[in-house]
């Protein structure tokens, strides 16, 4: 079995209508190339101040959870919503990442879990903390009828490989890592991890990402990618905003597992 996958890779700014617009048409490309599932990358609603994040976050969410299912239904796809903002009680925000079935339902629910508090240099540094509350637990592994057993995380996620071997012991077949991966350490890390993390899980993996400038003081290193389990790059987006796509072929998955069944060796 098998189906296509598409990334759709965004240059979102903090603009809500404006994303979502662009982010349609990309929709309705993807599907009319023979698309099932379509992924979105993290911030692919708004991507901007972290205060006006805030303000806008409950208008944000509302819309997202409308928008997404209409759209999915209505194209008949799969949609995976990467990395929106939604309101928490204590005046923070969830990262989350949902995963849409073609009936409009959603039925896959992940809140970010690892924040992004780093500094890069002196003038780089992030502080996801100040504004974002941590997820609490890993989403279940979903079997999506038709698709693949998909596991969900968002980008800094990527770094912590013990996230991706809970996924593993629950049988994932294809890693989604929606992300908005700086430019300084995309450069150095991006395709390195996600080619890891498929390569150690034997699983297909598929990244959409952020490209280029976002407000005044945001810059994303771009590359969507799509992985399979053998660590082979499917598909790269480069550095402009577009879709990639890449069939996911489960029986070539269980084909490279019966090849180099590492996940049975495992001791730990």
């Amino acid at each position: 079995m098998s189906f296509k996958a598409v990334a759709i890779q965004l240059n979102s700014q903090p603009n809500l209508d404006h994303n979502l617009n662009q982010i349609q048409t990309h929709i309705k490309n993807a599907v009319h190339g023979g698309a099932e599932l379509v992924t979105l990358p993290e911030n692919f609603a708004f991507f901007g101040d972290n205060n006006e994040l805030l303000h806008q976050a409950g208008t944000i969410s509302e819309k997202v959870e409308l928008q997404l299912p209409k759209w999915a239904s209505e194209f008949g796809v799969y949609l995976l919503g990467g990395g929106y903002p939604v309101p928490m009680s204590n005046g923070k925000i969830n990262n989350r990442s949902i995963l849409v079935d073609p009936k409009g339902k959603i039925v896959a629910v992940y809140n970010k879990m690892h924040l992004f508090d780093v500094t890069i240099s002196e003038s780089e540094y992030y502080r996801e903390s100040d504004i974002m509350k941590a997820g609490k637990k890993p989403a279940d592994v979903f079997d999506a009828p038709g698709l693949a057993k998909t596991g969900l995380s968002i980008c800094y996620d990527v770094r912590f490989p013990e996230l991706y071997r809970r996924m593993a012991d629950q049988g994932v077949e294809l890693i989604t890592v929606p992300s908005a991966f700086t430019k300084t350490t995309g450069k150095v890390h991006w395709e390195v991890l996600l080619r890891a993390r498929a390569i150690e899980n034997s699983s297909y993996l598929i990244a959409p990402a952020q490209t280029g400038s976002h407000g005044e003081n945001l810059e994303t290193y771009g590359h969507s990618i799509i992985v399979d389990p053998w660590g082979k790059v499917l598909a790269d987006a480069g550095t402009e905003p577009g879709i990639i796509s890449a069939e996911i072929d489960l029986d070539y998955l269980k084909e490279i597992r019966k090849k180099l069944p590492a996940l049975s060796h495992r001791i730990f």
